[in-house]
């Protein structure tokens, strides 16, 4: 599989406005920008830490992924994301290889990328996502 990089790690918080201090006050972190993913029932915040970003996850619907894994395990690392170029042959590889996915079709998600997320019982109970940012890939001479 062609992991580029990790593109972000995903936490869970119950307020982004709440959160927000911590990481553009104390950490100094540069806020990207914010949005709402409405198929997932989340408002996203992204910060820079420098060849990271991390992306903020406030649920906004108690039926949300999100909502049930603060509810279940409380605010805090939610995810990490890698950066992955053809999306859906890296989940054929994956699934070839015994891994269960969550998505077998990619989704749109935060910033328009593609994603599917590996399920946990597969992988050591971390989750992860596989994210192919076209725009980025485009941008940067068919890197991510």
């Amino acid at each position: 599989m062609m992991i580029k990089k990790v593109d972000h790690i995903g936490i869970a918080v119950k307020s982004i406005l709440e959160a927000l201090p911590f990481y553009t006050e104390i950490l100094n972190l540069p806020l990207i920008g914010m949005e709402e993913v409405a198929s997932e029932k989340l408002k996203v915040a992204f910060l820079d830490a420098g060849n990271i970003k991390l992306e903020l996850l406030e649920p906004i619907a108690a039926d949300s992924a999100v909502a049930k894994f603060i509810e279940k395990r409380g605010e805090g690392i939610h995810h990490v994301a890698f950066g992955v170029e053809s999306i859906q042959e890296r989940i054929e590889e994956i699934r070839t290889k015994g891994i269960k996915m969550i998505h077998d079709i990619p989704k749109t998600g935060a910033g328009g990328a593609l994603v599917a997320f590996m399920h946990p019982k597969s992988t050591g109970s971390v989750l992860f996502e596989l994210c192919e940012k076209k725009g980025l890939r485009e941008q940067n001479g068919g890197h991510l």
